[in-house]
């Protein structure tokens, strides 16, 4: 079970978060095709309808996915799942590929189709594990290869859509897969509603915490400590898979938030999810905050901006080799 949790230990490490995300959104606010001093923010128009809804929305998205990759590593006992590792994501990223494809894009109808992607993914899913056989519990396994299962069919099909579509529609197809924290034609009030509903669902896994410390130790530990294991898999599951799904359908793919947040913040504070997943959220928010302020003023010189998954490709990827090479030594691996 995990250490035992003081409440100075809990505030030391949301005042970290909290200030590591302060800073991150000042840097986003600041930073763009302009700099601008804070007095400029206030008066100018371009913060509340540019700046201040991406960078909300870079947080919010942020926090659902690192959230979410915490939540499948207690779930799955897996250190390497990640956000999408369920096919969620295969599921959202057709549903707005199709809407690419279709020539239908807009504000609203592209991520909703998304999103109702990924409903159907979680769906798919979660009935394939129940008709298994033996599936009295949940199992993990189940839901790994049917997860793996569902993302190589959704690939597929998207594979064949860039190979029929014209050049402009597959170049339209690939910038909205590679992860776009745009915000044109969503309003600061359409951006807070998205938050709200993340924010229910982070609070929805936040509210289990305690349950995942005691799913980490297997089943029948869980069992032991009074833990329903089947139904704390089943709802953490749903909860983090509808959070990805909103988040998958507005920005499209956005890789390594969820796996190497996790794995810092579990270095940094440890292993107790009550901890863990607050920093999750804090971190998440911070790190692809940065990763979009990188991706916004990196080639302002030639008047492009790269898509944020580019960028948390390019910052993740070390890290995640670093904790990677770290863990391997620590069990004398390498």
């Amino acid at each position: 079970m995990a250490e035992h949790l003081t409440a100075s230990r809990l505030t030391k490490a949301l005042l970290i978060g909290t200030g590591l995300l302060v800073i991150s959104a000042w840097a986003g606010l600041s930073l763009g095709s302009t700099r601008l001093s804070f007095a400029e923010l206030i008066e100018m128009d371009i913060l509340l309808l540019a700046r201040l809804p991406r960078v909300v929305f870079a947080g919010i998205v942020g926090a659902a996915l690192a959230c979410a990759g915490a939540v499948f590593q207690a779930v799955l006992r897996n250190p390497l799942a990640d956000p999408y590792i369920l096919g969620i994501s295969g599921g959202a990223a057709l549903g707005g590929s199709l809407m690419v494809a279709l020539g239908i894009m807009s504000a609203l109808g592209t991520p909703a189709a998304a999103f109702a992607g990924g409903l159907g993914a979680l769906a798919v899913i979660l009935l394939a594990a129940r008709i298994m056989p033996n599936s009295s519990t949940l199992s993990t396994y189940v839901l790994l290869l049917t997860g793996v299962i569902f993302n190589a069919f959704a690939s597929a099909v998207i594979m064949f859509l860039k190979s029929v579509l014209s050049a402009q529609k597959a170049q339209e197809l690939l910038f909205y897969l590679m992860g776009s924290l745009s915000v044109e034609g969503i309003g600061l009030t359409h951006t807070l509603g998205v938050v709200l509903v993340v924010g229910l669902l982070l609070g929805g896994q936040l509210a289990y915490a305690r349950s995942l410390n005691a799913l980490t130790l297997g089943d029948e530990s869980a069992q032991a400590l009074g833990v329903d294991a089947r139904r704390t898999r089943m709802v953490t599951v749903v909860l983090a898979s509808l959070a990805v799904a909103v988040a998958v359908a507005y920005t499209g793919l956005i890789g390594f938030v969820g796996l190497v947040v996790p794995h810092a913040m579990r270095l940094a504070f440890g292993s107790d999810h009550r901890v863990l997943l607050p920093m999750c959220i804090l971190g998440g928010a911070s790190f692809l905050i940065l990763a979009d302020t990188i991706a916004r003023v990196s080639f302002m010189a030639i008047s492009t901006t790269l898509p944020v998954g580019v960028i948390t490709a390019f910052l993740g990827a070390p890290i995640f080799f670093y904790f990677l090479r770290r863990n391997l030594l620590k069990t004398r691996i390498i």
